[in-house]
């Protein structure tokens, strides 16, 4: 038994075993695994299922010779055959040592680490909570989850970059920066009252709001929206996610890119614009009407021409929207700029 790990040794000679027994055939879809019953043995392989086809004979016919040269194998105790095909191994006691000693031999940082990712360079993009508040145990799961995932990745030979999308842009975080301009008015002593239905009423942003108030004395509330909005979400948005980084950080993860949605849209150029113009003229996008949503109430729901999407080209069940009602993107026509850029 070398070093690699036990599963991917028995495939390695499994495969052998079937390339014997009629050479030249597809192996990429060969598995083994654990048995669903123990008593069927240590390992259970599909390799007659998979091959038979390819190899002009029934399952169990291609079974029996491959289960005759497994039998030959000095790691292996046992083989069976197993209703219509299936080949079920019992390794010896040494298979096990073997792969023991490997472990210990190569520390738990190197054992099981494989190059089947072949430096691929993949892309994991997770948590990516909108900068609009603290992170929640959802964002929390998520994170969990996709930093497990990149870890994986990149130890089966991926290239991997950890990649948080943050969504400054559109009408959400206009909303938060409306917010903490209440709580600047509130840390340069005004009585703010309740706060207005449709706003970020959380004490979070109190200490935005202390910032600015320091930063800027009163000077913002001689300003118009116009003016104050973009410095406010700037400060809030910066603020936000230096608590979500502070986060993931007591989680010991740790993201390559974050990457900003704004800039997207804002500098030299629109691309988002452009990616639309780009679609427009390869016939992708055009102006129509949608129908109703199915259940949704009247009032909910605008008719209106408006810039669409042919995803139903893509399997998609309907055409999907690229600029909202007041001008703006939809989160859709975001992602498609976002991709279509990188």
């Amino acid at each position: 038994m070398t070093t690699k790990n036990i599963f991917a040794d028995i495939l390695d000679r499994v495969r052998d075993a079937s390339a014997a027994v009629a050479p030249g055939l597809d192996q990429s879809r060969v598995t083994v695994e654990p048995p669903r019953d123990p008593s069927n043995g240590d390992i259970a392989t599909n390799v007659a299922m998979v091959l038979a086809k390819e190899a002009g004979k029934k399952p169990r016919e291609l079974a029996e010779p491959i289960a005759e040269k497994l039998r030959a194998d000095t790691l292996i105790a046992k083989v069976d055959v197993a209703g219509p095909g299936f080949i079920n191994l019992s390794l010896k006691a040494d298979a096990w040592i073997a792969a023991l000693r490997g472990a210990l031999g190569l520390g738990t940082e190197n054992y099981g680490r494989s190059d089947v990712g072949g430096g691929t360079t993949i892309n994991v993009e997770y948590v990516s909570a909108n900068p609009t508040g603290p992170m929640h145990v959802g964002h929390c799961r998520g994170a969990v989850f996709g930093d497990a995932l990149a870890n994986l990745l990149a130890f089966a030979g991926s290239k991997v970059s950890r990649e948080y999308y943050i969504n400054d842009a559109g009408a959400q975080v206009d909303v938060l920066a409306r917010s903490a301009y209440l709580r600047y008015r509130e840390a340069l002593g005004e009585n703010i009252g309740a706060i207005p239905e449709g706003l970020y009423p959380g004490d979070y942003l109190k200490p935005v709001g202390v910032v600015l108030a320091a930063q800027y004395k009163d000077a913002l509330t001689k300003e118009p929206e116009a003016a104050w909005l973009p410095i406010v979400r700037a400060k809030a948005i910066e603020m936000m996610m230096a608590a979500v980084r502070a986060d993931l950080d007591a989680l010991n993860i740790r993201h390559d890119v974050f990457y900003s949605e704004r800039s997207l849209i804002e500098g030299n150029a629109d691309c988002v614009a452009e990616t639309i113009d780009w679609l427009r003229a390869h016939g992708y996008v055009y102006e129509g009407r949608l129908p109703p949503p199915k259940g949704a109430p009247a009032e909910d729901w605008e008719d209106r021409e408006q810039t669409l999407f042919r995803s139903t080209d893509f399997g998609d069940d309907i055409d999907r929207p690229l600029k909202k009602s007041d001008g703006s993107y939809t989160y859709f026509a975001s992602d498609i700029a976002y991709h279509f850029v990188l």
